[in-house]
């Protein structure tokens, strides 16, 4: 009788580098499915962001749903309707007062930032003549209120060019062209905005939010967007070891540690300030943020 009874086996210990490849495997498929659910999402809402490296992770899985163009652009569109949610530059909630702010989610830095900077060939003191990147709006108004905090005038026109070879004394540069400069020979000192900020301050910075029309029924939308940045952080390695900008050292050490993705008290309390000194420099009138879940 006990020779018919089946005799347990043991499967076979896994070594640590399989136990690795199989959370790796498992961690790789689940993510796979979570994008492709939302790919499926039936939201019929109009999206629209930024092409730069640091918004990578806050679409992740919706790329296809997303239009896509500069900072400038993308507020023009918001205002024209155009857009029922976009990635933009924190100034156009604060100095607009018709967007809702999405809670949780946006670029910031505490600190050195690296992709926003006044690059310069002498020193920062008035009167400067300033050349603004085309695309920017955010940097622009961050750079008045710091200048104009050191009691320095200046004076701000378009960048003509993106010839670095022919770059003004004094150019602010923002995104991947500010990274493609600094990674570049050049002679311009970097004075970093994140950095400039945080000294100033010591709060982040936040240099662009979801922003959301409001008098829209968007629950799935925000849902959505949330849902995708989330998916784009707990896939973040997995973005820095395929994306193609620049090396992975730099990936890394960029959208790991200089750029960070959350919109917590902290980061309230440095947009709270931040309109403060709008205010104080007469770059206003600034509207209190309207968060919603």
């Amino acid at each position: 009788m006990t020779d018919d009874i089946p005799k347990l086996r043991l499967a076979p210990p896994e070594t640590a580098q399989e136990l690795a490849h199989r959370c790796e495997r498992e961690h790789r498929s689940a993510a796979l499915q979570r994008e492709a659910n939302l790919a499926q999402s039936p939201a019929p809402f109009r999206i629209g962001s930024v092409r730069f490296l640091n918004a990578v992770p806050l679409t992740r899985g919706i790329e296809d749903q997303v239009l896509f163009a500069t900072p400038s652009e993308l507020a023009a569109m918001l205002q024209r309707a155009e857009l029922d949610a976009a990635l933009v530059s924190v100034t156009e909630p604060l100095l607009r007062g018709c967007y809702d702010i999405l809670d949780g989610v946006a670029i910031a830095s505490l600190g050195e930032v690296k992709s926003v900077f006044l690059a310069h060939r002498g020193p920062i003191q008035g009167p400067l003549e300033v050349f603004c990147d085309r695309a920017s709006l955010t940097s622009v108004s961050l750079l008045r209120v710091l200048l104009a905090e050191r009691g320095v005038n200046a004076r701000f026109k378009p960048l003509p060019s993106y010839d670095f070879a022919a770059l003004p004394d004094y150019t602010l540069l923002i995104g991947d062209t500010a990274l493609d400069f600094s990674l570049a020979p050049h002679s311009h000192q970097i004075w970093d905005l994140g950095a400039a900020w945080h000294e100033l301050t010591g709060l982040p910075f936040v240099y662009a939010v979801w922003a959301l029309r409001r008098g829209l029924e968007n629950a799935p939308l925000r849902r959505q967007l949330s849902q995708a940045r989330q998916l784009g952080l707990d896939t973040l390695d997995s973005i820095v070891r395929n994306r193609a900008e620049y090396d992975y050292d730099f990936r890394k050490d960029y959208l790991g540690w200089h750029i960070h993705y959350h919109l917590g008290a902290d980061e309230k309390r440095g947009l709270g300030r931040f309109a403060e000194l709008l205010r104080k420099h007469g770059l206003g009138p600034v509207f209190e943020p309207c968060y919603v879940v």
